[in-house]
């Protein structure tokens, strides 16, 4: 973890919802629940969401982003890429994939546009952080993770570019982690909130509730090996693929 305030700001700003890469649009499923009546109370969606963390969020996406991370930090394209298309294949619903790749597609041209800017590096134990790792040109790899983006040589996820602008930017791997599954859970959140089901009271009382296993998770996969990389949620596969063909849709996913 670092206590750097510039890499701490970065990571705030990387799990806020205010950040423009189009999560608002997504609630991955969630609002197919919802539409069924399988979520009625709080309960029902602390539950659901402590099961996305640790069946999809966990295993899958953190994996991805922690290896995507210590990929861009040993300069090697071509793991990183294999990361990307990791995820891509492990991750069944289309609406899923969409979402991910265009939030990925748009955080790196966030970064590439300059609205996102870098930390001073630092040399390893100054105020808790390593310095970024250059890639092997002599340069971080956003440039070359936009390019391969641009030109459709890899799906772009978001967990991957998250990964690596996070590292660039001097936020340390457990604290990009622990970051995106924040803000993947109050992403969720704020969807079940826009949908009508439950007030600002309960989100917050369900999202509290939620901060040790947001934590538990991401300690537990933060140093998985990529290939280890994999989601087992039937039911919200099944949920985001009946979305897909919903007659009422107020998210795209």
């Amino acid at each position: 973890m670092t206590t750097d305030p510039g890499s701490f700001l970065t990571a705030l700003r990387l799990s806020d919802s205010f950040l423009p890469v189009g999560g608002y649009t997504a609630s991955y499923g969630l609002e197919q629940y919802l539409n069924e009546d399988r979520i009625e109370t709080g309960d029902d969606l602390r539950a659901l969401l402590a099961a996305y963390l640790r069946r999809v969020v966990g295993p899958c996406e953190t994996v991805a982003l922690a290896s995507a991370h210590a990929a861009s930090g040993d300069g090697e394209l071509e793991r990183l890429l294999a990361v990307d298309e990791r995820l891509h294949a492990v991750t069944m619903p289309r609406e899923f994939r969409e979402s991910s790749t265009k939030a990925g597609a748009k955080l790196s041209e966030l970064v590439g546009s300059g609205s996102i800017e870098g930390a001073e590096p630092r040399e390893e134990g100054d105020a808790g952080r390593a310095a970024p790792s250059p890639a092997a040109d002599g340069g971080d790899l956003t440039a070359a993770m936009a390019d391969a983006i641009e030109t459709d040589a890899t799906p772009g996820h978001y967990p991957v570019v998250f990964g690596v602008v996070s590292q660039s930017r001097g936020v340390a791997r457990l604290e990009a982690c622990l970051s995106h599954a924040y803000s993947f859970v109050t992403g969720l959140l704020g969807a079940a909130q826009r949908l009508g089901r439950f007030g600002h009271t309960e989100i917050q009382s369900v999202l509290e509730s939620l901060e040790p296993v947001i934590t538990a998770v991401c300690e537990r996969h933060v140093d998985d090996d990529a290939a280890a990389m994999a989601s087992f949620a039937p039911l919200a596969e099944i949920m985001g693929m009946r979305h897909e063909r919903a007659g009422r849709r107020l998210f795209m996913s």
